[in-house]
């Protein structure tokens, strides 16, 4: 199964910081990456790449980086995930729940195709848990395939959990 990865945990994997300076949730979800690195689950989408390639100063970095993400080609998108995200993003606001389009775009095509979703970020992982159920109900509705719900969803921990 294919692991969508969040700006979030793109970020925290890439930076030079000594593990010893991390929480235990952030080498959790540096670990998480790894492994989906190491097993080919990790999918990737035009969107995150710009974010994460957006904002660095000098050239050299930015190339080094750019190299370095080259072995994970976009997925490709329809018009379908972005109007499935809009509709999520749209949700979400009406239920008190405040997350951005590239996560709402993340939400909708992990959801569309069954995939699992990393993320550090909280907001998006309220709208994860709003998107899987909604995006299911409106699939089956109209005949398509809906994914395994025993899709688990990997990110933060509740606290208690």
């Amino acid at each position: 199964m294919k692991l969508l990865v969040d700006t979030s945990v793109w970020s925290l994997a890439l930076q030079r910081r000594d593990a010893a300076g991390l929480s235990e949730e952030q080498k959790r979800l540096r670990s998480m990456l790894k492994q989906a690195i190491e097993d080919g689950q990790v999918a990737m989408l035009g969107p995150v790449r710009q974010e994460l390639l957006s904002g660095i100063r000098e050239r050299a970095q930015f190339d080094r980086l750019k190299v370095a993400l080259e072995p994970f080609l976009d997925e490709v998108l329809a018009s379908a995930d972005y109007v499935d995200a809009a509709r999520l993003y749209n949700e979400c606001r009406a239920r008190g729940v405040q997350a951005g389009t590239v996560d709402m775009l993340l939400c909708s095509v992990a959801a569309r195709r069954g995939w699992e979703l990393l993320s550090a970020d909280e907001g998006m992982l309220r709208c994860w848990t709003i998107a899987r159920p909604l995006l299911s109900m409106e699939r089956e509705a109209v005949g398509e395939n809906v994914p395994s719900p025993a899709i688990a969803t990997r990110g933060r921990k509740k606290k208690g959990r």
